[in-house]
């Protein structure tokens, strides 16, 4: 029987999650998207039709309404509609109460980031044991499939992890996560993903560094990579999700994470955060009205989804991995380009988005076949890569590999 999905968010990556989940749906059963604001979910099916994705034009998405921190609702439904994955793309704030739905109906589930708290930034490492392990015994006791940080970094990053190990060397000593985006999207100052979640990111810079926790400031640390095909960019040292869960499953002296920004993005970001404007506490303004500064900022900036009709360029995510082989030095770059303009071609999205929705909808896709259906919680680099990377391939996202030594 073919596995009915729900895809939760309406926002940039559900956008295009919905168009990949659309191109392949001859591999589902019934599909939905569903989100607080029906109207959003809509605009994304609207947008699903204009491309003509559907593979199989009698199985469409419904557009549902659903409120993702309500457990009993979010039960329900899937009780209801017999949800056998759920794709979670909504905040990183809701995690865990999807998480308690689907342990507590049998469901699959996917997410593509950690679960933050509204009011903890930057919690101590690793990030994943502070809420997602907790819940590892019971996914194993009721045989749940968990798939967490199936996106592009966290998700992809961590499948070239593995498939380095399993590939290419004896010993690693040091994988280097590096994501660039040299792009250009028009707008004076934005960023390509919810603001909120984006600003919360730099407080701290928590980094794995011969086999320990390393805490350094937010873009303390750069340096200037060669990238294939994007050329000379600088990346800054930052603290992300997959070093969470890569310290513990790749053995690896240091797992280091770096992201590019412009100066003029350091610029913005600096006096933002100088100001107060990315704080996540509230404040009172002069005629009593009680504002956090950090949403006020993400009301005020344009809408990620906004930028993809202008946005020329690409990105280049991929893994530098040092180490042994044989006995001798070993030195790769494994990586994925994708292009802004194509990727608004094919799903009307920017490809920032695109890179982080499809490998979700892979994931989805290799549950429903059984390949990555492992009834307990895992992350990324604990299954095998192989097919992952090839599936991947054949619907976006293909990975290339630059062998230095």
């Amino acid at each position: 029987m073919k596995k009915n999905v729900l895809l939760i968010g309406s926002g940039g990556v559900a956008h295009v999650a919905a168009h990949k989940l659309a191109q392949n749906n001859d591999l589902f059963g019934k599909m939905y998207i569903a989100s607080r604001t029906l109207g959003n979910c809509q605009s994304i099916l609207e947008s699903v039709e204009r491309k003509n994705n559907y593979k199989d034009p009698s199985n469409k998405i419904t557009a549902k309404t659903i409120d993702a921190l309500n457990v009993p609702e979010l039960i329900k439904f899937i009780k209801e509609q017999e949800i056998s994955i759920i794709i979670n793309l909504a905040t990183a704030f809701c995690n865990m109460s999807i998480l308690e739905a689907c342990i507590e109906t049998g469901c699959a589930y996917i997410d593509t980031a950690i679960h933050e708290e509204p009011d903890k930034v930057c919690e101590d490492p690793p990030w994943y044991a502070n809420y997602e392990w907790k819940r590892k015994d019971r996914c194993a006791e009721k045989q749940i499939t968990a798939i967490l940080g199936a996106g592009f970094d966290p998700g992809v990053v961590n499948a070239y992890a593995a498939y380095a190990q399993k590939h290419f060397f004896d010993t690693i000593d040091t994988i280097d996560i590096m994501d660039v985006n040299a792009g250009n999207h028009g707008k004076y100052f934005a960023t390509n993903f919810d603001p909120e979640i984006n600003f919360r990111e730099f407080h701290k810079v928590w980094t794995w560094i011969d086999r320990q926790w390393v805490c350094k400031g937010v873009h303390e640390e750069k340096l200037v990579y060669d990238f294939p095909v994007v050329g000379k960019q600088t990346v800054y040292l930052n603290g992300h999700d997959e070093l969470h869960s890569l310290y513990k499953n790749i053995d690896a002296n240091s797992i280091r994470f770096w992201m590019g920004f412009s100066d003029h993005y350091i610029n913005c970001f600096t006096v933002l955060k100088k100001i107060g404007l990315l704080s996540e506490h509230p404040v009172t303004t002069s005629d009593g009205v009680t504002v956090v500064p950090l949403k006020v900022v993400k009301a005020v900036l344009p809408d990620p989804k906004t930028l993809a009709p202008n946005y020329t360029g690409k990105t280049c995510i991929g893994n530098l991995v040092k180490g042994k082989k044989d006995g001798a030095d070993k030195e790769i770059f494994i990586y994925n380009t994708c292009d802004h303009k194509e990727s608004y071609n094919e799903v009307e999205s920017q490809a920032i988005s695109y890179t982080a929705a499809v490998p979700a909808v892979a994931t989805a896709i290799l549950v429903a076949n059984g390949k990555w259906d492992v009834r307990k919680m895992v992350n990324v680099e604990e299954l095998d890569p192989d097919p992952y990377l090839e599936l991947l391939g054949k619907i976006g996202l293909p990975t290339e590999v630059v062998h230095y030594k």
